[in-house]
């Protein structure tokens, strides 16, 4: 905890018990000495009015150190759960001896009757009293009557969309937009006031007219622009593909890749990095590691978030830093700009992320070109699967990239794989796993989830927008 500023000190009043909660400490910087103070005492025979003995007392007072950081807890205790069970006469009854398992157990152990014991699925996310600030009831004129709520936007697992200055189309909508909003449109004229912002502007226009469609980490790459100022700047050039082929990319208004074969280059490829005991290597034996894992998951209490600074529109006027932020190492042109490695797959190096989206035209490798334009000029139909391509294209370019994950890993980690085969066994057994079984196939991606808060991932995007 210590070596981790942002962590809380953990206190448990029941250690042995998972199901204690615990109360944490804030950590804070201090100037004070820690001190060892003996206390000797000898007794004497002197007497005292009474008759009774009198020790003497003395004090060694010594300065071990000085401390610089100290943990308080402020915090309130939050409710405790136990393992108990309430019997009809209310008598209450531990748990502990059937519900955890300290050794390993046989199967009579699972099919025991039991009373149903549900934890509580999340705790409390704060330990401080806060001030909710209720907001007093909207007073609306004579007449008003309140809107129509569909069942869309009642509270569940998804809210609503709110209304802002992105487009959002999905595939089977009709007709696709020709300009942006007029809120887009006034929101970027207000922020756009220097010259950085204005070739900003002008270079994100020529990439949309070279290329209709981009994913934003591969406009990230192109352009040097505060991410603060994209979410800006893209609505105001673009519209947002929700789902089909082109789902997460940006498209220039008045394109529709649904109407133009051509636009198959530019479909999304969503391909996770396979790993297991039948691909020969293990999670955690991969290069590539996940930004996180629930073997060191943290409670939302005990981490100290960092308090973010808020974007306002008087800094978005002043650039962001863009062209005056003193002591900046990277120069203006590339300070925001990410690796091509984003967005773009070449043979011979790793992905920086166990899932990407990449686009079908930023494959650079000449046996993926293949597959996909194994169909140029005889595309008929453009469906929400697979696009331009033909069926199963997907699938294949996934077996292919797969492979040659599993070469490099094989190249850089020769110990994990004791077998010695030829690459030509390698495809076949490859194909064999991935494309003969298909069950197993929905099983072995259903273990790979998006990497959380990564750069590359639809949710992330959709989130700045809504």
């Amino acid at each position: 905890i210590y070596a981790d500023p942002a962590k809380r000190l953990e206190l448990y009043f029941r250690p042995k018990d998972p199901y204690c909660h615990p109360v944490c400490a804030n950590r804070f910087p201090t100037s004070t000495m820690l001190l060892r103070v003996r206390r000797r005492s000898r007794r004497k025979k002197q007497l005292d009015t009474e008759g009774q003995t009198q020790p003497e007392v003395q004090f060694e007072m010594e300065i071990l150190g000085i401390v610089t950081t100290v943990y308080k807890f402020q915090g309130m205790s939050d409710f405790q759960y136990l393992a108990m069970h309430s019997g009809p006469d209310g008598k209450q009854t531990s748990m502990y001896d059937k519900v955890l398992m300290l050794k390993p157990e046989k199967e009579e152990f699972f099919n025991r009757e039991l009373p149903l014991y549900i934890p509580p699925p999340i705790f409390s996310r704060l330990d401080t009293p806060i001030d909710y600030f209720y907001r007093p009831d909207i007073q609306h004129r004579s007449g008003y009557n309140n809107p129509q709520v569909s069942g869309e936007n009642l509270i569940g697992l998804s809210r609503a969309h709110c209304p802002h200055n992105a487009i959002f189309v999905n595939f089977d909508d009709e007709e696709i937009p020709a300009k942006p909003l007029d809120a887009a449109v006034q929101t970027w004229k207000k922020v756009c006031t220097n010259p950085v912002d204005n070739k900003v502007e002008e270079e994100l226009r020529k990439l949309f007219e070279v290329r209709p469609v981009w994913s934003r980490n591969a406009v990230k790459a192109n352009v040097s622009v505060h991410p603060e100022k994209l979410k800006l700047l893209l609505p105001y050039l673009a519209y947002y593909m929700l789902t089909g082929p082109w789902r997460s990319l940006w498209v220039r208004f008045g394109y529709d890749p649904r109407k133009h074969p051509e636009a198959k280059i530019y479909q999304v490829l969503d391909f996770r990095i396979r790993c297991g005991m039948k691909y020969g290597y293990a999670p955690n034996d991969m290069p590539v590691k996940a930004k996180r894992s629930t073997y060191n998951y943290s409670l939302p209490i005990t981490v100290k978030k960092q308090v973010s600074h808020t974007v306002s529109v008087h800094d978005l006027k002043q650039g962001l830093g863009t062209a005056g932020a003193s002591g900046a190492k990277k120069p203006p042109s590339s300070r925001y700009k990410l690796k091509e490695s984003i967005y773009i797959f070449r043979e011979g190096a790793l992905p920086p992320y166990r899932q990407m989206f990449y686009q079908l035209c930023d494959l650079n490798v000449e046996s993926l070109q293949k597959i996909i334009h194994r169909n140029d000029g005889t595309e008929s139909e453009c469906t929400e699967r697979d696009g331009w391509c033909l069926p199963k294209t997907s699938d294949d370019l996934r077996d292919s990239m797969s492979l040659m994950i599993k070469q490099i890993i094989r190249s850089t980690r020769p110990a994990l794989f004791s077998n010695t085969t030829s690459s030509e066994d390698c495809k076949e057994q490859l194909a064999y796993e991935s494309g003969e079984d298909e069950e197993d196939e929905e099983e072995e991606e259903e273990e790979f989830k998006p990497s959380d808060g990564s750069e590359n991932e639809m949710e992330t995007e959709i989130l700045d927008y809504v």
